[in-house]
């Protein structure tokens, strides 16, 4: 699918021999959740190296935020794995039309349903919706999210702190509670936590916090479902290069964006996409209310 696929290093550097940083340019956006087609570089969301072994084969797929970043890796992989794809998304319609074209090219069934998921009557709508073209409902992927830097808990409004909490773990609830009587056994749920969720970020408290508590609703929610044999896992990004980035903090430090960790370079969502393929298909049976780390090396 990319006409020229970059090299990613497994170290961040440009060059090993003067170990320049692998940096960005400066770039900002001002609405969030933010476009990947501004972006400069783009994210890499495709491998085209990978062989597909037909993992999921007749699965249906729910990803929210799919349109782009790490839902788009996501959606792309598990299009080459074998499953229909529907993607949520908030108002990204560009990015979104581009994800199911390529789902398409892989021959694959695509959905696409905007909307806003702090309103709970919208996942009952996505529910009805995918189960009206698909038939179906096999694997839901809690993904959306928000951030909102600031440098003081002073500084955080009661309107940011509502938003960041609707849009990062009320959603997952109701997209969940939604979804959960049409999955049968052998279905997965996987959400998305942030490596904030273990070592905090000063200047993303309220985002750290709604990272901690997906982490203990997938523990929790895990062992809800375990009787009915449904699989709930999460996995927990370290600084990934997606939308959210240049929406969310200054040009200065996009451009020195995820050097600070042990492979010093921020990771592509294509890196991080076969983590949740890992949890969605039938080779983590035996995995429930689990974390997978990809950070780029930090040690939570």
């Amino acid at each position: 699918m990319l006409d020229n696929y970059p090299t990613i290093p497994y170290f961040g550097y440009k060059d090993e021999n003067v170990k320049t940083p692998l940096t960005f340019p400066p770039q900002h956006q001002e609405i969030q959740p933010g476009m990947e087609y501004e972006m400069n570089p783009l994210p890499i969301f495709d491998n085209p190296m990978y062989v597909p072994s037909g993992k999921l084969n007749g699965k249906v797929a729910i990803i929210s935020g799919g349109d782009s970043g790490i839902g788009r890796a996501i959606s792309v992989l598990f299009a080459k794995e074998g499953a229909d794809i529907a993607i949520v998304y908030f108002n990204e319609h560009e990015d979104a039309n581009l994800t199911k074209q390529i789902v398409e090219q892989y021959g694959r069934r695509c959905l696409l349903l905007p909307g806003d998921l702090r309103d709970e009557s919208f996942s009952t709508y996505i529910a009805g919706a995918v189960l009206d073209c698909f038939g179906k409902i096999d694997i839901l992927i809690n993904n959306c999210g928000v951030q909102y830097p600031q440098n003081s808990i002073l500084d955080i409004s009661s309107q940011q702190l509502k938003d960041t909490f609707e849009t990062n773990i009320f959603s997952f609830f109701y997209l969940t509670k939604a979804v959960l009587p049409f999955l049968e056994a052998n279905s997965s749920i996987i959400n998305t936590t942030s490596i904030t969720a273990f070592q905090g970020k000063k200047n993303l408290i309220d985002y750290s916090a709604t990272k901690g508590a997906i982490y203990v609703f997938t523990k929790s929610l895990a062992l809800s479902l375990a009787d009915q044999k449904i699989r709930v896992n999460c996995v927990a990004p370290g600084p990934i290069w997606t939308p959210l980035i240049p929406a969310s903090f200054t040009k200065q430090e996009v451009e020195i964006f995820g050097t600070d960790v042990p492979l010093k370079r921020a990771g592509q969502p294509f890196e991080l996409a076969p983590a949740y393929l890992y949890l969605a298909s039938d080779d983590s049976r035996y995995v429930t209310g689990q974390v997978i780390h990809v950070n780029g090396g930090s040690i939570v």
